[in-house]
């Protein structure tokens, strides 16, 4: 997946063990995650959690923003409020909520909720790592917001614990 990156970082993707083992669901501590607002911009664009997981949303700009969204797995709207405030949202369900400002069309975000730990944004170069995966056999699959219909996927077979698999993908 290696590639130039725009301003914006949109092509950042988030690879994730479609299926995941049972101790995947084990979580015992709260967990919190930020996606702040800068420059009229969500950063990350991209953010990976768990479900359970509390998102702060702190302002960084100069202006007003009004953070919310209307996605099945989390509709919520944080209403508007000013630079140095900051407001948090608990995301339970699995799913992807796109988060958008109400004063700037031109801002919006991804959040993706999983209900297990196996999961990695992509660095800048287009690589990720998944840590702690036990022996077994699973299928990996990457999510993109420009890629639409079924995710890319392929099989591996993880041998040893804290074994490497190389997994390459393709998004265009």
């Amino acid at each position: 997946m290696p590639g130039t990156r725009d301003p914006i970082d949109r092509r950042r993707s988030v690879v994730y063990l479609e299926t995941a083992p049972r101790a995947a669901f084990e979580v015992s501590d709260e967990r919190r995650g930020e996606m702040n607002q800068r420059k009229e911009r969500f950063v990350p664009h991209v953010l990976a959690i768990v479900a359970g997981t509390w998102v702060d949303f702190p302002h960084g700009d100069a202006t007003y923003h009004n953070v919310f969204s209307l996605s099945k797995a989390k509709a919520f709207n944080l209403g508007r409020y000013a630079a140095g405030r900051s407001k948090a949202v608990r995301f339970e369900s699995p799913g992807v909520v796109r988060v958008f400002c109400e004063i700037h069309s031109h801002m919006s975000g991804f959040i993706l909720v999983f209900a297990h730990r196996y999961f990695a944004v992509t660095d800048d170069e287009g690589r990720f790592r998944l840590e702690g995966v036990p022996p077994g056999t699973y299928t990996v699959a990457v999510w993109n917001e420009t890629v639409h219909g079924d995710p890319p996927r392929r099989v591996v077979t993880v041998g040893e614990a804290g074994g490497e698999v190389d997994v390459d993908f393709n998004i265009r």
